[in-house]
């Protein structure tokens, strides 16, 4: 669910925003990951994350997946994520599907609203430069309270980008603001994802490098913390 690329959203996304651009910029890429942690929750052990994306003047259009490659039990996840951005503002919508739900024959094409696999998640948010804010709020969809009606699970997180020595670094914190039992596993106001992330390029020819990462993850409200290693592979 995470790390989504052009940041309308995630994040897949996984989470970067598209500038206007005036030609068709496109995006091929992927991750493999150590551990899958998605806000501050595990989600999947060793994995591969492929993305494949679209943008066009501050559109942007992209599909983000996540496989396990060492646990044949880890959810299966695809989302498509269409967004806008213009300036600092972003502005986007998130079709998140799982393998596993309340459809137990995992079918993407199955909609209804109480036997669906898929979350759909609208998100707004401004980059500031120095930090930036996104708000998350799931609208419909495989997302409900205890007592069956709609939960709206929401999320926000502020982020801040710095450089560090030779590598570029992302300070985060997210919380959620209200119960989310369904999705995040809170019953109030939470501090979920405190994260700390640092990125290098590796040279591998004067024409191609790979960019590695580590992240160090703690849930303060699950009492949790995580560290992951990835790297990433663009052609």
């Amino acid at each position: 669910m995470r790390k989504i690329l052009f940041f309308g959203l995630m994040s897949l996304l996984g989470a970067t925003a598209i500038k206007a651009q005036d030609k068709v910029e496109t995006t091929v890429e992927a991750d493999v990951v150590s551990h899958y942690i998605w806000r501050g929750q595990e989600l999947g052990h060793t994995g591969f994350q492929p993305t494949l994306g679209i943008g066009y003047k501050g559109f942007s259009l992209s599909a983000w997946g996540n496989t396990g490659l060492t646990d044949s039990d880890d959810t299966r996840e695809l989302d498509l994520t269409v967004g806008y951005t213009i300036g600092g503002f972003n502005i986007g919508i998130c079709d998140y599907w799982f393998s596993g739900g309340l459809d137990p024959e995992g079918r993407y094409f199955k909609y209804d609203a109480h036997g669906t696999n898929h979350i759909f998640e609208g998100n707004v948010g401004y980059d500031f430069g120095p930090v930036a804010f996104q708000w998350y709020t799931n609208f419909t969809g495989n997302d409900y309270k205890l007592n069956g009606k709609r939960a709206y699970s929401s999320y926000f997180e502020f982020s801040a980008p710095f450089k560090l020595v030779t590598c570029d670094w992302t300070a985060t914190a997210g919380f959620v603001p209200f119960g989310a039992q369904a999705v995040y596993g809170t019953e109030d106001f939470a501090v979920t994802n405190l994260a700390l992330r640092a990125t290098k390029d590796i040279k591998v020819t004067d024409s191609f490098s790979i960019p590695v990462f580590g992240e160090f993850i703690a849930n303060p409200c699950s009492q949790h913390a995580y560290l992951v290693f990835g790297f990433t592979l663009r052609p």
